[in-house]
C-alpha cells in the first residue's frame, strides 16, 4: 500500500484518527493525504476546546452564510491537523458535497490504497434517517479501509 487517505470530519475525535492513519502510513511506507469534506456548515459553529492546535473559529470573525469564508474555515482546520503532524510531505485536500460520495471519489482520484476513517456515536434517529457516513462509505468502497473507534 503506498497511499493512505485519513478522512477527517469537524470533530475533536478526529485527533485520533489522524495519529492511528499517520502511525499505519508510516509503518508501511506510504504517502499520506488529509481530506475534509465541507458538507454541513452547522459542524464549524460548534465550540469545542483546542484540538490538533485549531482554536475554532470567532463568531464575530466569519458570516456563516458566506461560502467563500466557510470554505476558509474549513481551510484552516485542515491546515491546523497537517501541521499536527509536523510531517512537510503530508498532502491536503478540501472537497465539498456528500461526505461520503465526495471522500470516495477523491479516493479513487488520488488512486488511494487505503482510506483511513473515524466512528463516533451519532443519535439513533440520525442513524435510522440518514446513515453514517461510515456505513456508507463502507458499502461503496473499491478499496479497503480502516476503521479507528473512537467514542466521545
Amino acid at each position: 500500500m503506498k497511499k493512505v487517505l485519513i478522512a477527517l470530519d469537524y470533530h475533536p475525535v478526529s485527533e485520533e484518527v489522524v495519529n492511528a492513519g499517520y502511525e499505519l502510513a508510516k509503518k508501511m511506507g506510504a504517502e499520506v493525504c488529509l481530506v475534509h469534506v465541507l458538507s454541513d456548515v452547522a459542524y464549524y459553529g460548534i465550540q469545542y476546546q483546542p484540538f490538533m492546535g485549531y482554536e475554532g473559529y470567532s463568531e464575530t470573525a466569519i458570516d456563516l452564510n458566506v461560502a467563500s469564508e466557510m470554505r476558509q474555515v474549513a481551510e484552516d482546520y485542515l491546515d491546523k491537523a497537517a501541521e499536527h503532524l509536523n510531517d512537510e510531505k503530508v498532502g491536503k485536500h478540501l472537497a465539498e458535497g456528500d461526505t461520503a460520495r465526495t471522500l470516495l471519489d477523491y479516493a479513487d482520484e488520488w488512486q488511494a490504497d487505503l482510506i483511513v476513517m473515524g466512528t463516533h456515536s451519532h443519535s439513533f434517529l440520525e442513524k435510522l434517517i440518514m446513515g453514517t457516513v461510515a456505513a456508507q462509505v463502507l458499502e461503496k468502497t473499491k478499496i479497503p479501509v480502516y476503521m479507528v473507534p473512537v467514542k466521545k
